[in-house]
């Protein structure tokens, strides 16, 4: 991607989703990457994503670089899949050489290509595997890859909602992953950036034989390399994180614990 405008290594880093799953990436830039200023913004009027069209989803993304590019970002991070999977193109096509965009599919693709399993599964918002783009995409570097792939339209409001790690969580996660066409994978890609919160309950569900990728550390060593690749890692962060949400309530801003480390100033921002 050839950048039109001249970055430099202060300027920070936009990350965005339907809400505050992508704070899991948000998270592990922060960890692995300590220098790097980030501006996070959750689309939490609309969210989840996984079921609304293409379309729309497109729309809201298209409003949302808009709003982190006019504060400077170097680079744009999709953290969520179905934005990802549904407008990560038409993103580079709208604002060619303003920043370096990064989607969370492509590095995840990536790291189960490495590992040349022979039968994956992968679970997802309704948007991401109608898409087919996972599919799509392995299938595209391994043929003779089995990939089953399921929807699970109850993982995103029940995480939202803080309802995991007690019984009514894993009884729905048992319902989707005793899926018969489950039957024999060795690796199930969590392909939502939400799923990472449950990542333990999925892993003692499906024993060590089967193993539970996600796009997180995947996305931020695409992200270094990227950064890297151009002299664009920075040496040292000056100013705080920034986070906003489209939509406010005090139980959210409690729920954003779970998803990072620290304590958030959440800032309302309506941009509709």
């Amino acid at each position: 991607m050839n950048l039109t405008k001249t970055p430099h290594k202060k300027q920070p880093i936009g990350v965005f989703d339907s809400g505050i799953g992508g704070l899991t990436v948000a998270n592990a830039i922060n960890r692995y990457l300590p220098n790097e200023e980030i501006i996070y913004f959750g689309d939490t009027a609309h969210l989840p994503y996984g079921d609304k069209s293409a379309d729309a989803i497109r729309y809201y993304c298209l409003k949302i670089v808009k709003f982190l590019l006019e504060r400077d970002c170097k680079m744009i991070v999709i953290a969520c899949n179905s934005a990802s999977s549904a407008a990560y193109d038409t993103l580079v096509d709208f604002f060619p050489g303003e920043a370096i965009f990064v989607n969370v599919v492509d590095p995840l693709v990536t790291g189960v290509i490495e590992k040349s399993y022979k039968k994956i599964g992968i679970i997802a918002t309704k948007a991401t595997i109608r898409s087919d783009v996972y599919q799509r995409k392995l299938r595209e570097q391994q043929s003779n890859l089995e990939v089953a792939a399921l929807e699970t339209p109850l993982l995103v409001p029940m995480i939202e909602e803080g309802y995991f790690d007690n019984n009514i969580s894993q009884v729905i996660i048992e319902n989707y992953l005793s899926n018969e066409q489950f039957k024999g994978i060795e690796a199930l890609l969590l392909a939502c950036t939400h799923y990472p919160l449950i990542r333990s309950d999925i892993e003692d569900y499906l024993g060590k034989a089967v193993d539970v990728l996600d796009s997180t550390l995947f996305t931020v060593r695409d992200i270094e390399n990227k950064l890297r690749k151009r002299d664009l890692l920075n040496d040292h962060k000056e100013k705080d994180h920034q986070f906003y949400v489209s939509d406010f309530t005090q139980s959210f801003e409690e729920t954003t614990r779970l998803f990072y480390n620290e304590h958030l100033q959440l800032d309302h921002y309506s941009i509709w």
